[in-house]
């Protein structure tokens, strides 16, 4: 899909970890990232994977470096600068993150990033890692990193704890980081990172950038990752969910028939990402979507029929979640509404 860069995993968590590492960054041309503490076992496995990147990380704010870390400033400092030292000996592109960045005192971050960046980092990530931050803040933060970290480009790393996680890469992009860390489906930690479909149809759609991305695999992905992870797609995910390019409203579904972009974005439509618009029968359903639909499934209805059968589906859909095509064809049987003349049946003379 033409994705910049895979962080596959975190190399020294065990045996099983670092081969599959290893086997993503063997067997793809993208940039394939390894995760590591400012440890040097962590940094020796990232680099023995073959990985292309790796992502050293280390406690920045007070209460994660005395209560997690049991470490002073100094010493994370020190660590830090030595880890990414050791990843540049090596001939390999760095990423430090400073984690916790946005619940950091800002002169340490700051201090942090200048001293990595002078070790030679070629990245700083920025991580809203308890997903705290608004998009206001997190812009104002990230543009003083962008100012500290000069020579080097910005990443940002963003939580969905209060649903701002896609809100705040996007912020992120628009204080000067070059990169966001995102993930298909938003799945991660807690409640997860900045969904990669939500920021790249962000970019490409409401912005007018350019990704490289390419989009009309997105609901592929999804629902690939969502069998493979067991993590279920809520219905009202935004550009994935069900009900991403789905209509009930008998006002919405009629301005969609006669031009989608009426009560769609316009600029993302279900094209752009591999999904298909759909209008949903329910209690709210108009008689233009139920006309529409009675001729997809064959039938030839007037338009008093139209009118009962959309009376049924009304009362039908106030009962229950949605009105089905089975529930559909059956209404119209017993309205008696004319099955459309099935022109396949017709024969053919030479």
């Amino acid at each position: 899909m033409g994705t910049h860069v895979v962080e596959a995993g975190f190399p020294v968590n065990s045996d099983a970890e670092f081969e599959a590492v290893r086997d993503i960054a063997g067997s793809t041309s993208t940039t394939v990232c390894g995760l590591a503490r400012v440890v040097d076992r962590d940094i020796e496995a990232a680099l023995d994977s073959g990985v292309d990147m790796v992502h050293v990380f280390v406690s920045t704010s007070e209460v994660q470096l005395a209560d997690s870390m049991h470490a002073t400033r100094e010493d994370a400092r020190r660590r830090a600068v030595k880890s990414v030292r050791r990843v540049k000996e090596a001939g390999v592109e760095c990423m430090f993150s400073p984690m916790d960045a946005t619940r950091t005192e800002e002169s340490f971050l700051v201090d942090i990033v200048e001293a990595t960046v002078d070790a030679g980092a070629d990245w700083v990530n920025v991580p809203d890692t308890c997903g705290v931050a608004t998009a206001t803040q997190f812009g104002r933060l990230v543009s003083t990193v962008v100012d500290a970290a000069e020579g080097a480009r910005v990443d940002v790393h963003t939580h969905d704890d209060f649903g701002m996680a896609g809100a705040n890469a996007v912020a992120g992009y628009e204080a000067g980081a070059s990169q966001a860390q995102v993930s298909v489906n938003g799945i991660g930690e807690r409640a997860g990172n900045a969904a990669y479909e939500e920021v790249v149809m962000a970019l490409e759609s409401v912005y007018g950038v350019d990704t490289g991305i390419d989009t009309t695999h997105i609901a592929d992905i999804s629902r690939v990752i969502e069998e493979k992870s067991g993590v279920p797609v809520p219905a009202n995910k935004p550009v994935v969910g069900d009900n991403a390019f789905a209509h009930e409203s008998g006002i919405h579904a009629a301005g969609v028939i006669e031009n989608s972009d009426t009560f769609e974005p316009g600029v993302m439509t279900p094209e752009m990402v591999g999904a298909e618009r759909e209008l949903v029968l329910g209690k709210h359903t108009g008689t233009h979507s139920v006309r529409e639909r009675l001729t997809e499934v064959g039938f030839d209805p007037t338009d008093t029929e139209v009118r009962e059968v959309t009376r049924r589906v009304k009362e039908f859909g106030a009962q229950s979640e949605q009105v089905t095509v089975t529930e559909l064809e059956r209404f119209a049987r017993e309205v008696g509404v004319t099955p459309a003349e099935d022109e396949s049946s017709e024969e053919v003379h030479a």
